[in-house]
């Protein structure tokens, strides 16, 4: 009896250590964004760093694997009509949103008319050739253009493409209550510190995600975000500066990973957004022209970003196949000169310049400042939270703003919205009507050789027209702790999850 009392003791006690030991840790994977994202509504939303989050939350119609080709997403197949005027839609079946709500062509169907007709929808522009959005089955649908569109499946691989929870979308807070259907499903956000994503455990293909968490937190300080790195407090992290690559690559911790991208940055001109004054001198293309033309863009690629990056003078990377071989014009400040004097602008011209409040933009900021200063021009920096500085770029509260595009496989996803007078990325409001009928005819052709050519002739037309002086294209460079296993770098920048995992 008194070993049986005893067993009991010793079982009792072991039990009880058992209750007190912590559960198995959860696994959480710490990305490093270069700032907050905007609002968290993929119809909304504009920032480069909002596309992180929405490619874990949001499934898209379609997608883009690391060579840019299109693949399955929550459409499993898809084909054209002869005419090109109708695209045919085969729906994966199984799919729950994270509300639990059945994922179906009815749902499809709202999400594409919410991106068509939603007031401010940024998508408006990107699949303005969808007519109509037909339920021809319960897991099909049928997208019927106005005309044909050689763009659009491409754009349905991004935001346009996000199919969101019919019931949460209808709410007015859904920006900040996100419902989708990825592989991760919204858990909080506090603003300018992280936003947390979990595992939904119901998604259709969860055994290629592995973290029970995702944790992305915005550091606008490329330097601090490596300190982070270094210090084990991120996981991962996108934005390496140029001038920390040889850091990364020295440290046996963490591992550098690169890929050539699409984006730009560069300089947008407010020609007519918004209470812009009848004698402001960019509303003349020669003064915007002049501005592009006193700045050195090989000297500011080596004094800023190590010879990494490549100077620009168009929205088309020279990865894209729709590059166009135009070379980059030299500095010419006393052109530059000529052309304010021809305009009729006394110097020197007093320029608000909105720049990201990050150190990296503002030393490219205070490089133009020194270098446009020679040609007549006096530079005031605004340093602005970047998504702020989008806000105020879209509303027309600026006159210049230094601010790019991530890229899109597509060249009609990286100037179509920001060049066409009715694209919704058209910030300064250029408007040129044989520019909108190139950039619609390109949209029209899926011949690459047609398009090449009308491409061709937008981007030599630009060169006088100045909406946007182009100054660099970037490359995609990625610092990671050598224990994140399974990275694939894609040249649109996004990180994707699928196959990610933390070595012990």
């Amino acid at each position: 009896m008194m070993m049986r009392n005893s067993l009991l003791t010793v079982l009792g006690s072991v039990m009880l250590l058992g209750a007190a030991l912590p559960a198995q840790a959860e696994s959480v994977l710490r990305v490093g964004l270069g700032a907050d994202p905007d609002m968290l509504d993929p119809h909304l939303a504009r920032t480069y760093y909002g596309r992180f989050v929405f490619a874990s939350l949001c499934d898209r119609l379609v997608d883009v694997d690391e060579n840019l080709k299109v693949v399955p997403g929550l459409a499993k197949a898809w084909s054209w009509s002869e005419d090109g005027k109708t695209l045919t839609m085969d729906l994966r079946e199984g799919v729950t949103f994270h509300d639990g709500e059945k994922f179906d062509a009815a749902a499809a169907k709202f999400s594409l008319d919410r991106a068509l007709t939603l007031p401010g929808s940024l998508r408006k522009s990107e699949i303005s050739s969808i007519e109509s959005v037909e339920v021809s089955g319960p897991l099909q649908i049928k997208l019927h253009l106005k005309t044909p569109d050689s763009a659009l499946l491409m754009q349905l691989t991004d935001r346009a493409g996000a199919i969101l929870a019919p019931v949460a979308a209808k709410k007015a807070d859904f920006a900040a209550h996100p419902v989708c259907s990825g592989p991760y499903k919204f858990d909080s956000r506090v603003s300018q510190d992280r936003i947390v994503l979990s595992r939904f455990d119901n998604y259709w293909n969860k055994g290629a995600y592995h973290f029970d968490k995702v944790i992305y937190l915005p550091i606008p300080d490329a330097s601090v975000r490596l300190a982070n790195l270094r210090a084990g407090d991120l996981d991962l992290t996108e934005g390496i500066a140029a001038s920390d690559v040889k850091t990364v690559e020295a440290d046996n911790k963490l591992h550098l990973a690169k890929v050539t991208g699409l984006g730009y940055q560069g300089i947008t001109f407010n020609i007519n957004n918004g209470n812009v004054p009848a004698n402001d001198p960019f509303k003349d293309a020669r003064v915007r022209e002049a501005f592009s033309l006193a700045i050195d863009r090989d000297a500011l690629n080596q004094v800023v970003f190590e010879g990494l990056y490549a100077p620009a003078n168009q929205a088309f990377s020279p990865v894209s196949p729709y590059h166009v071989k135009l070379p980059v014009p030299p500095r010419d400040v006393e052109k530059a000169k000529a052309l304010l004097q021809a305009a009729g602008v006394k110097t020197p011209i007093t320029v608000s310049l909105l720049v990201p409040n990050n150190p990296t933009s503002q030393q490219v900021g205070q490089v133009l400042q020194a270098m446009t200063a020679e040609a007549g021009f006096n530079v005031n920096l605004q340093m602005t939270e970047f998504a702020t500085l989008l806000d105020r770029q879209q509303s027309g509260n600026f006159q210049l703003s230094y601010s790019g595009w991530s890229g899109r496989p597509d060249p009609d996803g990286s100037i179509f919205g920001f060049i066409n007078s009715k694209g919704t990325l058209n910030d300064g409001r250029y408007s040129n009507p044989q520019v909108d009928e190139w950039l619609t005819q390109a949209r029209l052709h899926n011949d690459p050789a047609t398009r090449q050519a009308l491409y061709e002739k937008v981007v030599k037309q630009l060169q006088t027209d100045m909406p946007i002086a182009y100054l660099y294209f970037e490359p995609r460079l990625f610092g990671m702790n050598k224990k994140v296993q399974g990275f694939k770098p894609y040249p649109d920048g996004i990180v994707r999850l699928a196959g990610l995992s933390l070595a012990n």
